[in-house]
């Protein structure tokens, strides 16, 4: 499959996600073996310190992990696990992440991501996750 090809699932598969419309996520860039996605932070995002909630920032690294990794793993592939560190508050303009494949083999990927908060045009890494796409059981 070409990057193009990748991008092109991609785009559908994230068009057909009704979650990922709701969080208003968009995709940058994908390609075999990487991803970056993007969302901006609105007030609905935020928990009641007014920082972007953990689920949110997690449910984009979890998108930006399963765009890198899935393509390889081919069709129903899925998140099988992940781990997140939140190393500072995601308060600002919008969140990016951006996840790379580490490694894989014929039924697992283990993927990297990272998801930075933007305030004022300056981009801070505020969160840094690594889970394992599996090859889906369809």
């Amino acid at each position: 499959m070409t990057d193009d090809e990748v991008e092109a699932m991609g785009r559908d598969i994230l068009a057909r996600q009704p979650f990922s419309q709701m969080l208003g996520a968009e995709l940058l860039s994908l390609a075999l073996g990487r991803s970056e996605l993007r969302m901006a932070l609105e007030e609905r995002h935020t928990q009641h310190l007014g920082m972007a909630h953990g689920g949110v920032i997690s449910s984009l690294a979890d998108m930006a992990l399963a765009f890198a990794g899935g393509p390889m793993m081919g069709d129903g592939a899925v998140t099988q696990e992940f781990k997140i560190n939140f190393l500072r508050p995601g308060t600002g303009d919008a969140l990016v992440a951006r996840a790379e494949v580490v490694g894989s083999g014929r039924s697992q990927a283990v993927v990297r991501s990272d998801v930075f908060v933007i305030r004022d045009g300056e981009e801070k890494l505020c969160a840094t996750a690594q889970g394992t796409i599996a090859r889906g059981a369809r």
